[in-house]
């Protein structure tokens, strides 16, 4: 197996062209560890750090091209998507999980009723980065009616190709390896416990991610600790990520596409701003007493809605809270300089 260890393996052709002025060389981030960054250059792979300038908002993450001088990051070139997860909780900063991916796996298991909310919760994340999200769903060895589990998240996820896989087999690994060709890069995200570390070792063709079972009490266990770049046999690259047991929205840009049925019913209501409760001529709320709209969608939709709502509050509030200590910061510089 070849290693992820310089820019000519295959998914690297995509090199950016540093901005000039920059005088430093492109690298890709293929893991980070606490400030330390593992990067892929022309030249092989490197340990650097990051120059002290770079704010925290704009700090490298996985799948990211940045630019080097010497063993420091100068800055993170511009990323064309990013998987953005913001754990739940008030003092909570959007986080980027990973960078200029092409597909995002959204990882669940199969063996249980299926959690369409959840998995509807990481489809919004998913659209919203801007890549293509596809719904992989693990353990199909352990489900006696697979065409039937998958029939039923097929339905829920709109839009979006679902595909069952099992690690154990190998049933379906070839067609989850068929949507990272080679110059493509995919990250794969998921709660704990829904075998992604088994599945990245079936799609790798060797050990590369550590396996648990799953706790006494049916939670999964972390197994994977860092997110990392992984080459495919194909020549794709994979961003292996730790289970998340909180994924907040950021904002609700991709509420419209994993909710797109309750969308287009809401264009045929009477008023535009319909807010689908009690409002006459409401085409949601027809669709739902007629069958056609599982209300348990409807209102996972509106409480999404509500926390993507929140969520934008919350980061206007943070950039306010910046700017003015940006402008105190300057005000003290300026009172100190001699003169003044």
């Amino acid at each position: 197996m070849t290693p992820v260890s310089d820019l000519s393996v295959g998914g690297h052709q995509d090199v950016p062209v540093p901005a000039a002025g920059d005088d430093g060389e492109a690298a890709r981030v293929s893991r980070v560890d606490r400030g330390l960054l593992t990067v892929l250059t022309a030249g092989g792979e490197r340990r650097v750090s990051c120059a002290g300038g770079l704010r925290a908002e704009t700090a490298p993450a996985v799948g990211d091209w940045v630019t080097l001088r010497g063993e420091q990051v100068l800055r993170v070139l511009p990323r064309r998507t990013a998987f953005v997860r913001t754990a739940a909780g008030r003092g909570s900063a959007p986080q980027v999980v990973a960078a200029n991916v092409d597909v995002v796996f959204v990882v669940d298991a199969l063996g249980a009723a299926a959690r369409l909310r959840r998995i509807e919760r990481y489809l919004a994340v998913a659209w919203a980065s801007g890549a293509t999200p596809v719904v992989v769903l693990t353990k199909a060895d352990l489900c006696s009616d697979v065409p039937a589990a998958v029939a039923e998240v097929a339905e829920d996820a709109v839009g979006v190709d679902v595909l069952p896989v099992s690690a154990v087999t190998g049933s379906g690994l070839a067609a989850v390896r068929d949507r990272v060709p080679a110059g493509c890069t995919a990250a794969m995200v998921g709660p704990s416990g829904v075998g992604k570390s088994s599945l990245v070792n079936a799609l790798v063709g060797r050990s590369v991610a550590a396996v648990a079972g799953i706790r006494g009490d049916g939670r999964g266990r972390h197994t994977t600790t860092a997110r990392e770049l992984h080459l495919l046999p194909g020549g794709g690259l994979l961003v292996d990520t730790p289970g998340m047991r909180e994924l907040a929205l950021a904002d609700g840009e991709g509420l419209a596409a994993t909710y797109a049925d309750v969308a287009d019913w809401a264009t045929g209501c009477r008023f535009r701003d319909c807010a689908h409760r009690t409002e006459p001529g409401c085409a949601v709320a027809a669709a739902i007493d007629r069958g056609e709209l599982d209300p348990a969608r409807f209102l996972a939709w509106r409480k999404l809605q509500a926390e993507a709502h929140r969520q934008e509050l919350r980061a206007d509030a943070r950039a306010r809270a910046a700017e003015s200590a940006r402008l105190r910061a300057l005000h003290r510089q300026r009172r100190t300089r001699p003169g003044h």
